[in-house]
């Protein structure tokens, strides 16, 4: 295993997932990423031993009308993983506030 590269993108996924288990699509509503870029980062967390996934039940989302989803988790070591990321958020937040350019969001936009 290699160390995992805690990236702003990663950091973000990280803390959506730090809330609870979590399928793409609510990460993705979360974090406001692209799923072309939530998805390769899942894998590699997931490769990395960081998050597990597992298929919803079948029933369950056919009597919502819809497919199964994938649905992802933080296990210990992403615990662990997410505290430092959460940590590093608020470092380049107070970095930023420090500097004057207020908020950073999900998108990398700055706001006050």
């Amino acid at each position: 295993m290699s160390p995992i590269r805690l990236t702003h993108t990663t950091a973000l996924i990280l803390q959506a997932l730090s809330s609870g288990s979590r399928h793409g699509f609510q990460i993705m509503d979360v974090t406001g990423l692209a799923s072309g870029t939530v998805y390769p980062v899942l894998r590699r967390l997931e490769k990395e031993m960081a998050v597990e996934s597992e298929w919803e039940d079948g029933e369950q989302a056919s009597e919502a009308g819809r497919r199964r989803r994938r649905v992802y988790s933080l296990t210990p070591a992403g615990q662990l993983l997410a505290s430092r990321a959460r940590q590093r958020l608020a470092d380049t937040q107070r970095v930023l506030a420090d500097a004057g350019l207020g908020r950073i969001g999900a998108s990398g936009t700055g706001g006050s």
